[in-house]
């Protein structure tokens, strides 16, 4: 299998992972009265909040309300860049999406639904891993390597990937910088840049790697002052319409090359219905039996 085709499938998940910055505080409570007044101009779109737990709290009832979107997203992880687009369907585990992204010129498929990822192979990398299935699966509880190295990250992505879970995070490892309103594709939103505090939430930021590697992650990391920078604009319903984080400064500290791990997530017609399914039993190979075919 070609490289840039786990590039894409891991960035992905990564991307995913990140937006949802992999947290849950549970110290959000319902917003206070008159902690978010109505902003005037018939617009609908009432003053930002300055309150990060309210902010969490009302983002929360929107997503949880109208439980899916569709998405687009661009950035660049593992020393690639990353354009994706598709739909996703928030649901706790039971999370699914369907997209596609394209990684170096290449454009693959991905599927995700009962915390398996599916993985469109074309043909010349079916000939090249020697299967006639269109599909490769990466299951959460897979045996090799890469399945193991992809398998929490994508188990905990379908956990978190609602995006106002970064709001959460920000109720608990981070502050509210500075908020105003704005003009965002002809919408009206409230805009926020927030900061994350790794050091406060270290287990959050590494939770969706394999523990054999979460120790090393946590000393690199142990003593350093890492602020994870991110925005959010939000809409008069409290939905995100984008999200941007830039995961740069924890990522080289863990050894990645300057600029990376950033992306920007675009979201649209939220609740949207999200009709994903796994391929064809007849047309899906496991991934770790391919490795092990391969001698990998």
């Amino acid at each position: 299998m070609r490289k840039t085709t786990l590039v894409a499938a891991s960035a992905a998940v990564l991307a995913l992972t990140l937006t949802a910055c992999s947290g849950n505080s549970g110290t959000a409570q319902p917003a206070a009265a008159g902690s978010q007044t109505q902003a005037e101009g018939g617009s609908g779109l009432a003053s930002p909040f300055t309150d990060a737990i309210a902010l969490a709290s009302a983002s929360k009832q929107g997503t949880e309300k109208s439980k899916s979107a569709k998405f687009t997203m661009e950035g660049s992880a593992a020393g690639q860049t990353l354009s994706a687009s598709g739909a996703m369907a928030f649901d706790g585990a039971n999370t699914k999406f369907s997209m596609s992204t394209t990684t170096a010129g290449e454009t693959t498929e991905m599927r995700m639904v009962d915390k398996v990822m599916y993985i469109k192979l074309p043909a010349d990398q079916q000939k090249q891993m020697g299967t006639d299935k269109a599909w490769a699966k990466i299951s959460a509880d897979g045996t090799d390597p890469i399945s193991q190295a992809m398998g929490t990250a994508m188990s905990q992505s379908a956990d978190q990937s609602d995006p106002s879970k970064i709001l959460d995070q920000v109720s608990k490892a981070g502050r509210i910088i500075s908020s105003d309103q704005t003009e965002l594709n002809g919408e009206k939103v409230n805009h926020y840049k927030v900061e994350l505090d790794v050091a406060k939430a270290i287990d959050q930021f590494t939770g969706q790697v394999p523990a054999a590697a979460r120790d090393q992650i946590n000393e690199k990391l142990k003593g350093k002052d890492l602020k994870i920078p991110a925005e959010l604009w939000l809409d008069k319903d409290n939905l995100p319409v984008q999200v941007t984080m830039d995961q740069g400064p924890m990522m080289q500290a863990l050894g990645a090359p300057a600029g990376d791990a950033k992306f920007t997530m675009k979201y649209s017609d939220w609740g949207t219905t999200v009709d994903v399914t796994a391929p064809p039993a007849d047309q899906v190979v496991d991934f770790g039996e391919l490795m092990k075919k391969a001698g990998r």
